[in-house]
């Protein structure tokens, strides 16, 4: 399995999935938009992982590989290839997907919990009641045809699934306590206290936290490609 992965900022990697992807046996390569690295072949990897970041998926004026980006996207979902969106990632599929990408009523930045909206999907029932990383702003409609997965009380759409090979989670399962600690300090405006922002310390608070959504990550992995 070769999965490709596509990072926005320097600070917001494939986080514990490395680990996951290292004990698999996958290669892993990836784009790094932000340094001008040219857009990958569809031929060069059977999954593509995207990743988030701070920017939105229609700020093309101030970042153009956006437009390249989204393209692939969609290119990699008509070939038939295993794509997973994390935060901007899954609004950028759902982008490419044609649905719209919006502000929330909330942000949401902390520890929140899901509720599965499928019961009968397995991806749904792993992430039922997990208490997991958030930091966005925005939300995406779910593109059509799309099965949705979970919410949150701060974010009605916070996963989906498209078919039987394009997922996107809202959410951060793969954020490690170093992950964690880079977006605090490179996002820290985003910390204003309101109702579904929560503070450093207590992001930071627990890092048995980390550890258990990064075992939901390898679960999660497991389902979407299922000899991880």
């Amino acid at each position: 399995m070769r999965i490709h992965a596509l990072q926005h900022v320097p600070f917001e990697d494939i986080g514990s999935m490395a680990q996951d992807f290292h004990q698999a046996g996958y290669s892993v390569d990836s784009t790094h938009w932000y340094r001008g690295d040219r857009t990958p072949s569809l031929e060069s990897f059977d999954a593509l992982i995207v990743m988030g970041g701070p920017m939105g998926v229609y700020d093309e004026d101030a970042f153009p590989w956006l437009r390249d980006e989204k393209a692939l996207i969609k290119a990699a979902i008509e070939a038939g290839k295993t794509v997973m969106g994390i935060c901007l990632g899954a609004q950028l599929i759902a982008c490419a997907c044609g649905a719209q990408v919006k502000p929330n009523a909330h942000k949401e930045i902390g520890w929140f919990p899901l509720t599965a909206q499928a019961p009968d999907e397995p991806l749904a029932r792993l992430l039922d009641g997990q208490n997991v990383f958030h930091w966005h702003g925005d939300t995406f409609d779910l593109p059509e045809g799309a099965v949705w997965l979970a919410s949150s009380e701060a974010c009605s759409n916070q996963a989906f699934r498209l078919g039987h090979n394009v997922f996107g989670f809202q959410f951060h399962l793969e954020t490690t306590p170093a992950s964690a600690a880079a977006l605090i300090k490179h996002c820290a405006s985003d910390l204003d206290g309101s109702r579904y922002v929560q503070d450093a310390a207590r992001m930071e608070k627990n890092s048995a936290d980390f550890t258990r959504i990064n075992a939901v990550m390898s679960a999660v992995l497991h389902e979407i490609l299922p000899t991880a």
